[in-house]
């Protein structure tokens, strides 16, 4: 049986788990991206000076791999020679190989790809009067950074990209659902899954409520059923490995 997947990954990184589900017997494949990915074009003075500092960090995470790609990017024009000393992180494996590319070896939480993964790790837990800096994308999600001010740590945040909803035609969404008869839809992460809602009517929301959601994290998973999908399943975590066993159990489950 033939099973419908819509992957909703930004332009550029849905290849490897495209290539993933048509090895593991899936199709057809569409992909339709559910965000959009830009550089901070212009850093703020105070950002630049977080660059400037970057020796007197204890600690550096990266909150994603698009946090890598364009981090590094900045990182790259203030410090052709990176400085020693510091505890680098990775939110997941794929952000740890691109860390490990650029000869760093990173601390990673494992499966649990979330910030509730990286507060888990022994480095970040006495952190009273460290320097902490958190490299990510505008907006998302502040419980990192709480969490590590409440240990006692001095955080700073360094927002690289973006992240915006893709500019669809009204109809454009709900008509590839239909036309193309998808069994499932692959969301990578809440902000995903809003721009899904909003670029479906409440109405069309409903109509395709029976559809199959794959989601990274339990509380994607509750935004989702909040929203009226019924057919919900939870993967590991949001990398391809991960998304395709989810797949192959909403399958099963089927």
């Amino acid at each position: 049986m033939t099973t419908s997947v819509l992957v909703t990954r930004p332009a550029g990184q849905a290849g490897p788990l495209l290539d993933a589900l048509a090895a593991a017997g899936f199709g057809p494949l569409h992909h339709c991206p559910m965000l959009v990915l830009e550089p901070v074009e212009q850093l703020a003075p105070a950002q630049r000076q977080h660059l400037l500092d970057l020796e007197l960090y204890q600690h550096i995470i990266f909150i994603s791999a698009n946090a890598v790609r364009y981090g590094m990017e900045r990182i790259d024009d203030y410090w052709p020679q990176l400085p020693t000393g510091i505890h680098w992180y990775a939110i997941g494996e794929t952000t740890a190989q691109l860390l490990r590319e650029r000869g760093l070896t990173p601390l990673s939480p494992g499966q649990d790809m979330n910030s509730e993964g990286l507060l888990s790790l022994p480095q970040l837990q006495s952190v009273d009067g460290q320097r902490v800096l958190i490299i990510k994308g505008r907006g998302g999600r502040a419980t990192l950074r709480q969490s590590l001010e409440q240990r006692g740590a001095r955080v700073d945040e360094l927002a690289c990209y973006c992240r915006s909803r893709p500019r669809l035609p009204p109809d454009e969404l709900p008509k590839l659902l239909r036309d193309e008869a998808i069994d499932v839809v692959l969301v990578s992460s809440g902000e995903g899954l809003g721009n899904m809602l909003t670029l479906l009517s409440a109405q069309e929301t409903t109509k395709f409520s029976d559809i199959g959601l794959i989601v990274p994290s339990p509380r994607v998973a509750a935004l989702a059923r909040q929203a009226g999908f019924s057919n919900v399943v939870t993967a590991a975590n949001a990398s391809d490995a991960a998304m395709v066993q989810a797949l192959q159990q909403w399958q099963a489950g089927d």
